[in-house]
């Protein structure tokens, strides 16, 4: 499973046009689209929006052919330069095997998003083309510093970003460089043997999860290490792992200790407490680039190259 250096997307300029839809669950069109748009229009850009976001169908946001239609739209208006997901929860997986990435091989652009809309990004490094695991409308003001959003902003106008965070005592030291790949844990391990399945060898590997039992995440673990998944990784983040179901002591290992325990029999760099996640702090991080990762004592830098 091959995948050559990817396309980097244009970066966007103001006067530039982005689209809003929700490729998964139903959103709440009046609390969250209005001020995400302002801040989208503050920064100069142009927004047209999907009929997903005003639809509804059980807990999706629409029906799979109203989210599929829209995607697959935005995806071949050479008009729009970026598409950004309102929210993630459940549903995105849906609809990829009915769509066609031909016009976008031909433009690409940025799409953005993260937990649910992990499998989207998933199938567009498949593609070849970077992506962006970033925040959502839904959670744009869920990080009262500001910072996440502003390194979504970053990113999508082609500034550098540098993350420099705390170093944790159960750090594993080292230097790593690779792809970056990853996202939410569950949806990694579900596109494993699917046409977005990714390929972690020599990779950077980031993993986030929330509302999660405890055994659930040690399954996943599991699964990524029986699917050879961590089996030369160059380097593994691990974000946050949030609102847990249960209990450290309902299964008798906390998170840390149960990643630790499936990555022991590996030499690469570990971080923990990366701000990436269900959580207020959630960096935004572009998948697909080349990355620098540094683990030292009093050190925790990751740098795009």
């Amino acid at each position: 499973m091959h995948v050559p250096i990817l396309r980097r997307p244009e970066a966007l300029k103001p006067g530039d046009t982005v689209a809003l839809m929700a490729l998964a669950s139903k959103i709440d069109y009046d609390k969250v689209i209005p001020p995400a748009i302002a801040v989208l229009e503050k920064w100069g850009l142009k927004v047209v929006e999907g009929q997903s976001l005003k639809s509804h169908w059980h807990t999706f946001a629409g029906t799979d052919d109203i989210r599929r239609a829209d995607y697959q739209r935005f995806l071949n208006d050479t008009s729009v330069r970026a598409i950004i997901s309102a929210r993630g929860g459940y549903g995105s997986s849906r609809i990829l095997d009915q769509i066609d990435y031909t016009a976008f091989q031909q433009h690409p652009k940025w799409v953005a998003g993260f937990s649910d809309i992990t499998a989207v990004l998933c199938d567009i490094y498949r593609q070849g083309i970077e992506s962006l695991h970033a925040t959502m409308p839904k959670l744009f003001f869920q990080d009262e510093t500001g910072y996440s959003l502003e390194s979504l902003r970053k990113l999508l106008f082609g500034e550098e970003v540098i993350y420099q965070t705390v170093p944790q005592a159960d750090n594993r030291s080292g230097t790593a460089t690779g792809t970056l790949v990853g996202g939410n844990l569950c949806l990694f391990v579900h596109v494993a043997g699917s046409p977005a399945d990714v390929d972690t060898k020599g990779k950077i590997l980031f993993l986030e999860e929330t509302e999660e039992f405890h055994y659930s995440v040690d399954r996943y673990m599991v699964q990524l290490r029986r699917a050879g998944k961590l089996e030369g990784l160059a380097g593994l983040i691990v974000g946050s792992f949030s609102e847990l179901r249960d209990k450290p002591e309902d299964f008798g290992m906390s998170i840390r200790e149960i990643i630790q325990y499936w990555v022991k029999d590996y030499s690469f760099p570990v971080v923990y407490g990366f701000p990436v996640g269900h959580e207020a702090g959630n960096l935004a991080l572009p998948v697909g680039r080349n990355a620098r990762l540094t683990v030292a004592s009093d050190e925790v830098r990751l740098e795009f190259v």
